[in-house]
């Protein structure tokens, strides 16, 4: 049975309105074409928490950051994908639909660290929430480490941030002796780690069943689907996704990679319908009382 009560309690930490609509961008919008309403963004935002004002400057601040490109059509606002966007989104869904699950490790580490002049700190903070993302932890200030190689990743967001000149990156095996499991340990919070995968599991295992999507209406399967992915965006930041006699604790990554896969398909249907719905100007969907 779906508990409501379980869902619930990720929408606080999870839900934030700029990164729900990166989310909403990249998994709805995407596949079909970079082309999308604003005043559907407003109401779908509106159907996860979010008022009215915070929808727009959530919306306000992506164009600002050049991630989002507004088009006016007669006295409506449409939004058409920035290079840019493609780029942070092709990185995000990639990373998603990549998660590793108990791969061999082969003991490569990769290692960078980086000197950003003042002028440029933000690009700094950008590379630095990207790395996270993609699996980085850091021991210190400007330096950062992942298991695997992971060069050309690196590379890659470099060269979209502009920082070339401004990063070192080594990969190699840490030296003999080096406590892998205890590094490991100081980078990612695995408790932590192990406690946000039982609750995924707990409170989004249920949905997966077509008995249970079929109990839900549109609007409801389209709100537990995108929180379903805005909390299980955050994993690759927090998991070194290595396998378990590695990291020395067992928890249920299978589990909740299983559970977020059968979610997201079995209800497409119901919330890609709803999507489309809110974002045909003269079509909005009443929201419940």
């Amino acid at each position: 049975m779906i508990r409501q009560d379980k869902i619930d309690q990720f929408a606080q930490e999870a839900l934030q309105p700029q990164e729900l609509v990166l989310d909403l961008l990249g998994w709805y919008v995407r596949p079909a074409g970079a082309h999308v309403w604003s005043g559907g963004l407003v109401h779908l935002l509106g159907e996860l928490g979010f008022s009215t004002p915070a929808a727009r400057i959530a919306l306000g601040r992506l164009v600002r950051r050049g991630l989002l490109a507004p088009v006016k059509e007669g006295r409506l606002v449409h939004y058409d994908f920035t290079p840019r966007l493609e780029t942070l989104l092709a990185e995000g869904t990639g990373r998603i639909e990549s998660f590793a699950l108990d791969e061999p490790w082969d003991g490569l580490w990769t290692v960078l660290w980086y000197a950003i002049p003042e002028e440029r700190k933000t690009a700094g903070r950008r590379l630095a929430r990207r790395l996270r993302f993609l699996g980085f932890g850091s021991p210190q200030e400007g330096m950062w480490l992942a298991p695997r190689n992971r060069e050309a990743d690196v590379e890659s967001l470099v060269a979209d941030l502009g920082l070339d000149g401004n990063v070192a990156v080594v990969v190699g095996p840490a030296a003999a002796g080096t406590d892998a499991g205890a590094l490991i340990r100081r980078l990612w919070d695995l408790p932590d780690l192990a406690g946000r995968y039982e609750s995924y599991v707990a409170a989004f295992s249920p949905c997966c069943a077509h008995a249970a999507a079929r109990s839900l209406g549109d609007r409801d399967a389209f709100v537990i689907r995108t929180r379903a992915l805005a909390e299980y965006r955050r994993f690759p930041a927090l998991d070194p996704t290595l396998p378990e006699e590695v990291v020395g604790q067992s928890w249920k990554r299978r589990e909740v990679v299983e559970t977020f896969h059968g979610i997201f398909e079995t209800l497409r249907p119901a919330a890609t319908r709803y999507f489309e719905q809110a974002n045909t100007p003269g079509h909005r969907p009443a929201r419940p009382s």
